[in-house]
């Protein structure tokens, strides 16, 4: 049987464009079709646009530590009319440099929903189909609305970045890394900012030390953080939202911003009719070499939800290349990858939390906490955590924790040391950096506990 092409993919995120490219580059004649815009979540309406606003909003501390330095600085206003703009014409130029990838290494793209007529056919917005040897599912994941009288009233994390101007107050409901950045974001850009999250701690699934300490530091930069509170009801009140909380607040916001979670575009796609399983939540389930159930179909990034994170899809887009069209088997390795988390303080971590590692084997704590030099000398509390999780058997590092300004970039580089195995000796091996906070992720050298 002929085909029109080797590979179509749907979803143009950085996961698909990958896969289309490189395998394009290798001869491969490749289709893709996006919806929406090139670039996908990270680009257009994650981590690009959300880490530029991180940026924007730290500089609101930043006049009065320079004044503790002996600088002579005037605070100003943020403008966020200016800011706003400069943002959507980088994230034109991202989506620039997206189209012109696949252009350029001869992929067809195609500006339409796409969705599976069987196997081996896909039918366009438009009507027409198309026919691939294998289809490369990736079209990503989308905010999900919590059902309740008024949620209408409230936005997500992808309108957050269009708005017409900066409300004066706002809520975040959700206690995840989403809720919990946009939290440290519109708080640093002067906004009244409330947080109500139905857990008991923010930051699930990170370690308890790390999260708490988190949370401890937000609340004592002013950010209203409210546990175990979940959001009842909303209503219009003139200009702004009536919210009623399980706490029995009544309190009024200028913005609602709903972080309570994601779920991947598999709605109206064709998938289970030709046999693509789907799971509880909708994810593609699929196998190590991300194939589905129908062998000419595979799927990376968000919409299998099985790591979350752009540098994944991207990895899973690769092995599906090397799998597929060069004939070398490549499963994905999900396993200790460095995550960074941009709350305000960051997190970086890396491999086990305290507590799942207690859970598998007995293990000892080596931890600090501490006011960093530089936050110290201008006057301010704040404090930083550097933790490495062992192993008592083999001594291996299973985990590495940081909560501190630029955890992200330590954790990287912290990674490949615990992705290779290192032990708690070859970290004290490490001359220490001085005078940096990260030294002290070498020089700790007693346990604090063991489990």
């Amino acid at each position: 049987m002929s085909f029109d092409y080797d590979l179509f993919v749907i979803g143009g995120g950085s996961g698909g464009v990958r896969a289309a490219r490189v395998a394009a580059a290798e001869g491969v004649k490749v289709a893709l079709a996006e919806e929406d815009r090139y670039g996908g979540t990270c680009v257009i309406r994650g981590c690009v646009p959300k880490k530029l606003m991180v940026f924007a909003s730290e500089y609101s501390g930043m006049v009065e530590d320079a004044q503790a330095y002996g600088w002579d600085i005037t605070p100003g206003a943020f403008n966020w009319d200016a800011f706003k703009e400069k943002l959507h014409a980088e994230l034109d130029r991202l989506e620039g440099i997206y189209r012109s990838l696949l252009a350029n290494n001869g992929v067809q793209t195609f500006d339409m929903r796409a969705k599976m007529v069987d196997a081996h056919t896909v039918e366009l917005a438009d009507g027409t189909r198309k026919t691939a040897k294998h289809v490369l599912l990736a079209m990503g994941g989308r905010p999900v609305w919590p059902e309740l009288p008024g949620a209408n009233l409230g936005i997500s994390s992808n309108e957050i970045f269009h708005l017409e101007k900066l409300p004066e107050s706002i809520l975040i409901v959700g206690g995840g890394y989403i809720a919990c950045e946009f939290a440290g974001i519109m708080h640093g850009l002067g906004v009244k900012t409330t947080q109500y999250y139905r857990g008991a701690q923010i930051l699930r699934g990170f370690d308890d030390e790390a999260r708490g300490l988190v949370c401890e530091e937000m609340c004592q930069r002013g950010i209203d953080v409210h546990l175990g509170t979940n959001v009842l009801e909303m209503k219009k009140d003139g200009e702004k939202i009536w919210v009623k909380s399980t706490n029995g607040d009544e309190r009024l916001f200028d913005q609602v911003m709903f972080a309570t979670g994601r779920r991947p575009n598999t709605d109206d796609l064709g998938l289970e009719g030709i046999g693509v399983k789907l799971g509880r939540k909708g994810q593609i389930e699929v196998d190590e070499y991300s194939q589905t159930g129908v062998p000419s179909i595979f799927a990376v990034g968000d919409v299998t939800d099985r790591v979350n994170l752009t540098p994944v899809a991207i990895r899973e887009g690769m092995a599906f290349v090397e799998t597929v069209f060069n004939g070398n088997p490549t499963p994905v390795d999900h396993e200790l990858i460095p995550t960074a988390i941009f709350t305000q303080p960051e997190i970086g971590t890396v491999g086990l939390s305290e507590e799942d590692a207690a859970d598998q084997e007995p293990i000892e704590v080596y931890a600090t906490s501490f006011k960093p030099m530089q936050q110290s000398f201008a006057g301010r509390a704040e404090r930083v955590l550097m933790k490495l999780v062992v192993s008592q058997a083999t001594r291996k590092v299973l985990g590495c924790h940081i909560v501190a300004p630029g955890a992200g970039e330590m954790i990287q580089l912290a990674g490949v040391a615990v992705k290779m195995g290192a032990t708690k000796e070859d970290f004290d091996r490490t001359v220490a950096v001085h005078p940096t906070m990260s030294e002290e992720i070498v020089t700790m050298k007693a346990p604090i506990r063991t489990a």
